[in-house]
């Protein structure tokens, strides 16, 4: 019994890929989309102080195993972060419960549906 395999085609697409991530002009781009993130989080943020919209940063992930952004919001009150509260709700003092809304979901979708057809390109 024996086993063959064959394989056609080369490994142009990968190797772009891989000499774009190693100069870091893919880094550039994960720059780009963090503040496009930012901006877009800030925009779709409930404003009742705008503290909470004015919070938002990035971080660019420079990792071994992966690149990637990370988004955060800086508004604590309490240890409790104010962005989680609005987007799951929360419990109130005095026993009543406020309603979360889903605003970083919807915010998110298209610069995700934009960064993952760029990467496939």
């Amino acid at each position: 019994m024996s086993i063959s395999v064959t394989s056609h085609g080369d490994f142009n697409i990968i190797e772009t890929f891989l000499r774009k991530v190693s100069t870091g002009d893919f880094y550039s781009r994960l720059d780009a989309w963090g503040k496009a993130g930012v901006e877009a989080l800030r925009q779709a943020t409930p404003k009742e102080s705008s503290k909470t919209a004015q919070s938002w940063g990035y971080r660019v992930i420079k990792s071994k195993l992966y690149p990637g952004v990370e988004w955060y919001n800086t508004n604590v009150n309490n240890g409790a972060n104010i962005a989680v509260l609005i987007q799951y709700g929360h419990g109130t003092g005095t026993g009543g419960y406020v309603q979360g809304i889903d605003y970083i979901n919807p915010a998110m979708r298209p610069l995700f549906q934009e960064i993952a057809d760029e990467i496939w390109k």
